[in-house]
């Protein structure tokens, strides 16, 4: 058997994470340890921080962070996909291939989508599911702090495909976080004239240097998003699309005002459980509206972020506001909150 102990961030509970010392979960059939190179904080993680999640978090205490990549340690009965050594990127999912949705190809939905956490830790150990639909092996030239972008940017790149971004379109985003800006940067590869805007002058910075947005609208000059918006928009007519990159209720309903007859709105930021929003059906039905929302990631898309982040059209290492020590997670989650940070990037294990 494989018993070796590690440091590791333990969540506890809301504002309540540790750094300890704690076994590591050998590997069963299928199942893969990979040793952690590099780790980046997320929004999500953020919020379950600082108030839990249903979702992620189903038992206490319980691994933290979900966005890594790493160096296969110790490979299970039965993994013929990856070997020891090998450099690797794994999302936080996969699909059962079994259930309803799956049969329905919407792998997004499926009913047996166990998330995985755990990425901020000396080791992490994989399911069998997301070693073998989800484990992609990286090229020689790939950097570790580059590859663990690869699962915030495979739910951009399902939202942006899904959406049905055109050549000429005039894309706005609101709510520049990482996944705004990643959003901003493939809208603009898709052939999108992209407007975005914030108030974080760190993220608007950003907006310009990594995602190349066509305009930048400082919310703390220009208060009013819906009038910026039209005026920067074919003829005043309104946004093509729209995008809430946000999570909150009032900024969804105030994205839906941006867009012109015709367009498309989307929700892209998750809200807080129970959030009730109120639109203007006159506007939606006789404006053509079309409304969506798209959650997650699939294979598919793991592998094409990983396409996009190897090819050097999304310059992920831009997003990267400092390194820090495993230790540091906590701080890394209050300078969040402060809203001084677009992502960090976490080393357990110095290469």
């Amino acid at each position: 058997m494989y018993y070796i102990s590690m440091k590791a961030i333990q969540y506890y509970g809301p504002k309540d994470i540790r750094y300890e010392e704690v076994m590591v979960k050998p590997p069963e059939d299928g199942e893969v340890v990979v040793k952690v190179m590099a780790a980046l904080t997320c929004g999500t993680d953020v919020k379950t921080f600082r108030r839990g999640h249903p979702v992620l978090i189903k038992e206490v205490p319980s691994g933290f962070g979900h966005e890594f990549s790493g160096i296969v340690e110790k490979v299970g009965r039965g993994v013929e996909n990856v070997k020891l050594g090998d450099r690797v990127v794994a999302a936080n999912s996969a699909p059962c291939g079994e259930c309803f949705y799956c049969k329905r190809e919407e792998y997004n939905l499926c009913e047996n989508l166990n998330l995985l956490n755990g990425a901020y830790a000396e080791y992490i150990t994989v399911p069998a599911r997301i070693v073998k639909k989800n484990m992609l092996i990286l090229p020689d030239d790939l950097s570790f702090e580059r590859a663990a972008f690869c699962e915030p940017l495979a739910n951009v790149v399902h939202g942006a495909e899904r959406t049905g971004i055109k050549v000429g379109d005039t894309v706005g985003i609101i709510g520049i976080g990482p996944i705004g800006l990643m959003f901003a940067r493939i809208a603009k590869l898709m052939g999108a004239r992209v407007i975005v805007a914030g108030r974080n002058p760190m993220k608007l910075k950003a907006a310009e240097d990594f995602a190349h947005a066509d305009e930048i609208i400082d919310l703390k000059k220009y208060p009013n998003p819906v009038k910026i918006f039209k005026e920067f928009s074919c003829e005043g007519k309104g946004l093509d699309v729209a995008v809430e990159c946000v999570g909150l209720p009032e900024i969804w309903e105030q994205i839906f005002d941006c867009v012109r007859p015709g367009g498309t709105v989307h929700f892209f930021g998750g809200c807080k459980s129970g959030s009730k929003v109120t639109f203007d059906t006159t506007k939606m039905h006789y404006g053509d509206i079309k409304m969506m929302s798209v959650f997650h990631h699939t294979p598919k898309y793991f592998r094409k972020a990983l396409d996009y982040i190897a090819s050097g059209d999304v310059e992920v290492e831009k997003l990267i506001t400092d390194t820090l020590p495993l230790e540091k997670v906590e701080y890394a989650m209050e300078e969040h909150i402060a809203g001084r940070a677009i992502k960090f990037l976490i080393k357990p294990n110095q290469e």
